[in-house]
């Protein structure tokens, strides 16, 4: 009976392997291969006509060296730091929404979602001609109330916060949903306990909602970060890189981030080896601060 059941036992594992095959025969296809192959490249220099040439580190001297890339990455930064921003704005609507009683709470967790399912190029689109500095609706808006406007997406001290804005607002619906779900996860025994030792809605909501929420609060975190030091074609498409005229916008410098630059020397200049590093210090980047963040959740994230 014993060798009977190693046998079927071992039987089992091999069908597990067999059925777990398909995906990751795709994920190393698909993602781990391009991975290793992007840092092999990373190593090189492509001819003008095609072919690779070992060069070492000189990629990543030359990457040390580069101000535009500190530019860029300085510019990302800045761009993930506001995008953060709206994560209390998430929180705020997801609170509201979660309040007993609501009407209209479907039709106000789609109208916010929106966004997220809105194409990138489409919410490009219809933001530059919000920012437009002659006809757009901003400029038209502060003009009623005596407030000359600016070219929004063309000055270098508006394209941040102007990219920015619009990352915040395809954003909240997403995290209002995660936030949400998981301020309707907590058991309301917490909150009747609170209640009956004297605590108001305020002491509640510092004392038992955020300590409870933690968790999906570090997670919405976490992928903020992420999804926003790999920002491309958002920011692409806002500035408009998409054009011949693109590296005449005076914003431009302001406004390009990492990935925008990898996509310019690796396609547009055919640095596709000093491309391939630019990546691969960005992938560094985001594995640290992900792993910082994991490191310092064990002081503020609360299990229950």
């Amino acid at each position: 009976m014993r060798r009977r059941e190693r046998r079927f036992q071992h039987r089992d594992k091999w069908w597990g392997y067999v059925l777990i095959a398909p995906a990751g025969l795709g994920l190393a296809v698909f993602y781990l291969w391009p991975v290793v192959q992007t840092l092999y490249y990373s190593f090189t220099e492509w001819g003008a006509f095609g072919g690779t040439s070992w060069i070492g580190l000189s990629n990543y001297r030359t990457l040390v060296g580069d101000p535009e890339f500190w530019q860029s990455l300085g510019n990302t930064g800045i761009y993930t730091g506001l995008v953060l921003l709206g994560i209390p704005i998430s929180m705020a609507l997801a609170v509201l929404l979660n309040i007993k009683g609501l009407r209209g709470t479907g039709f106000y967790r789609t109208f916010y979602f929106l966004p997220v399912v809105t194409m990138p190029a489409a919410v490009a689109v219809v933001w530059r001609w919000l920012y437009n500095g002659d006809v757009g609706i901003l400029n038209h808006a502060l003009s009623t109330i005596g407030i000359d406007g600016t070219y929004w997406v063309s000055d270098p001290h508006t394209i941040r916060f102007a990219v920015a804005v619009v990352g915040v607002w395809m954003t909240v619906g997403y995290n209002m949903i995660l936030l949400l779900a998981g301020l309707q996860s907590i058991p309301g025994d917490y909150y009747e306990a609170a209640a009956l030792d004297g605590a108001g809605r305020v002491r509640q909501f510092f004392s038992v909602t955020l300590p409870l929420l933690s968790p999906t609060l570090f997670f919405t975190t976490v992928l903020s970060v992420i999804q926003s030091l790999q920002v491309f074609d958002l920011v692409y498409l806002i500035i408009g890189a998409n054009t011949t005229n693109a590296l005449q916008n005076p914003a431009f410098g302001e406004g390009q981030t990492v990935v925008m630059l990898f996509f310019q020397k690796a396609f547009f200049d055919n640095q596709r080896g000093y491309g391939a590093a630019i990546v691969c210090v960005l992938f560094v980047l985001i594995m640290a601060l992900t792993a910082v963040q994991f490191r310092l959740q064990k002081r503020w994230v609360h299990y229950a």
